[in-house]
């Protein structure tokens, strides 16, 4: 069965034609003018194959897991939408309620239950059916009112059928190129099969400007706007819309004045970013003449040549979660070689340091789902190390390909979500073993093995710096984590994303320690999250006595052109006196001043 975008259209959306202009949270700048693609609302196919006798369990319980998910997703989107100045708001309140009380025992579960049990149905095909023979009852009702619930009926059906195939069945890839994507809700899956140039920019209903998604959005330098709740009843394909990434704005039928000042505003915002192409060779220095490394922190390989063109010194965080995104297999050994080999070639000596998986949290793989299962809370779960040393083949494969791939330059391996030294010596115990197996197999990798080194994401971490100092090669600190478990925050919830800070005290006094002890100890350390790609946040870490800074390819310029202004004394003045401080509030005023100045 195919379902057609027009059965999702209801009849009280907003009409057409009228200006609005929707809010979100800025997650990635830039300036686009063009037309929507909705990709919630394009086809699904819907695979026939029956399941066997012993499979009838297993598939009843996928069903109430995809039930009890859109039910999730329902609620999250009702507590956006009651935070949106509008008046549509508490109208959409009302429908999401009467979408939970669909999921919720209703004759749609019950009935997709049964095609399951007495006619060996998947679950999807079962959903599918049971939408089919209500939608058609409703649809033959002499009630206007009552009919036009069959509209309602498919949406509920088809959302749950999304989750059911865990994945927005590659309809992105249907999209026009230069469209505008509007979804609910777009994960890093979803983000890894962007074609480059496909998407000018795209809005979703959920996310926050910290959440994985954002960070990508970034990386690869597409404007979005996340959190903007409205969007979802806003817009039908093919409307011309205006996304602001910087502001979080998204205005909806635009008039010419509007069209006439954003195109202005984009062309400004590009000429400034041309300006900023003629720093790309210049050294990235302090007015003091201190050197400071800047690196950029890559998610897929499309991202490299944005990297190299913005004057890279290396890659500081090489995200290997790509080669297993969109796959129901694991790649072996060799295949990671073959990716990773390309990626060093390509860097022509330059160093990359590459981060062993980090499937778990936001950032999921289809092929280790049953491994990992779904817990409470996924950022506090197996993932990370706490994976990898669960299935210590996964490691393996990793470090092989990584050992054979450093062959071709010069390699760092940094492992993630360290909490102590016990993981680290297990690690690198797993690491010395692959090596001496690839030799024993006449693999040839350096005599001398690439440094092994921690990722300081989580509090613990920090605090027992000095303990992980016997360990390791070289630290990496992750900020965006790092501030996330510090706060107790997950800064992809929507209702809490906006309590997030990166300048709470808490958070600066683990990074400095961070800096000093490794300083004290002669271990080199990067920052290599969010805030390193923050022109704003840079005198803070200069003063800290950091000397690498990892970010997003498209900030390198931005911090090289405010490095290039600052001193490395008053920098570290403005430092201790930052430190001095206990209000984020007033941290914040005090850097925007400094910055002002310097």
């Amino acid at each position: 069965m195919q379902v057609p975008p027009k059965d999702l259209t209801t009849s009280d959306e907003p009409s057409a034609g009228v200006r609005r202009v929707i809010t979100g949270l800025g997650a990635s700048g830039g300036i686009v003018i063009g037309r929507v693609f909705v990709m919630d609302r394009q086809y699904i196919q819907i695979s026939r194959k029956p399941i066997a006798e012993d499979a009838v369990g297993a598939e009843t319980k996928r069903l109430h897991d995809g039930v009890a998910e859109s039910i999730d997703q329902l609620r999250r989107l009702k507590s956006q939408s009651s935070t949106a100045d509008s008046a549509a708001s508490e109208e959409l309140g009302f429908l999401l309620d009467a979408y939970i009380h669909m999921l919720t025992q209703s004759r749609l579960v019950r009935g997709a239950e049964d095609l399951i049990v007495t006619r060996k149905l998947n679950a999807v095909h079962a959903v599918s059916d049971v939408i089919d023979a209500i939608a058609e009852q409703f649809s033959g009702m002499d009630d206007r009112y009552i009919a036009a619930r069959a509209t309602d009926i498919r949406e509920v059906g088809l959302r749950l059928m999304r989750c059911l195939m865990g994945e927005t069945d590659r309809v992105v890839d249907k999209a026009p190129k230069g469209a505008i994507l509007i979804a609910e809700d777009v994960s890093p899956a979803d983000m890894a099969r962007f074609q480059p140039g496909q998407l000018t920019a795209f809005v979703t209903a959920l996310g926050g400007a910290e959440g994985h998604t954002a960070i990508m959005a970034r990386s690869l330098g597409i404007p979005a706007v996340l959190g903007a709740a409205d969007i979802i009843r806003g817009v039908s394909g093919g409307d011309q819309i205006i996304v602001d990434g910087g502001r979080g704005e998204v205005i909806l039928s635009p008039t010419d004045a509007d069209i006439a000042h954003y195109t202005q505003r984009r062309a400004d915002w590009l000429a400034a970013r041309d300006k900023l192409a003629s720093l790309r060779d210049v050294p990235s220095a302090t007015r003091d003449e201190v050197d400071i490394d800047l690196h950029a922190n890559i998610e897929l390989p499309i991202e490299l040549s944005a990297a190299l063109e913005n004057g890279a010194g290396g890659i500081g965080l090489l995200r290997s979660e790509f080669m297993f995104m969109n796959k129901d297999y694991l790649p072996d050994e060799d295949e990671q070689y073959g990716e990773l080999a390309d990626i060093v070639k390509r860097m022509g000596g330059k160093p990359v340091t590459i981060r062993t998986l980090d499937i778990g949290g936001e950032k999921l793989a289809v092929a280790l789902q049953a491994d990992m299962g779904t817990g409470p809370n996924p950022a506090l779960g197996l993932r990370g190390v706490r994976l990898s040393l669960r299935k210590p083949e996964l490691l393996e494969a990793q470090f092989g390909a990584i050992l054979r791939a450093s062959l071709h330059g010069s390699v760092r391996v940094l492992i993630p979500m360290v909490v102590g030294v016990h993981e680290m010596t297990r690690a690198r115990h797993i690491y010395e073993a692959v090596a001496k197996r690839l030799r024993k197999e006449g693999h040839a990798i350096p005599e001398t093995l690439p440094p092994l080194g921690a990722m300081i994401e989580i509090p613990a971490a920090a605090i027992a710096i000095d303990t992980l100092a016997r360990e390791c090669d070289f630290f990496a600190i992750g900020t965006n984590d790092l501030t996330q478990y510090t706060l107790a925050i997950d800064r992809t919830d929507d209702q809490v994303a906006g309590l997030y800070d990166p300048l709470h005290p808490a958070v600066l006094r683990l990074i400095r320690d961070v800096i000093r002890v490794a300083g004290e100890r002669g271990i080199p350390v990067s920052v290599c999250g969010e805030m390193a790609g923050d022109p704003r946040y840079v005198p803070l870490f200069i003063g800290f006595g950091l000397r690498n800074l990892s970010m997003s390819p498209v900030n390198l310029l931005l911090v090289k052109q405010r490095l290039r202004r600052l001193d490395t004394r008053n920098s570290e003045h403005q430092a201790n006196r930052v430190m001095e401080q206990w209000d984020s509030a007033r941290i914040a005023m005090m850097l925007d001043d400094f910055n002002d100045l310097a």
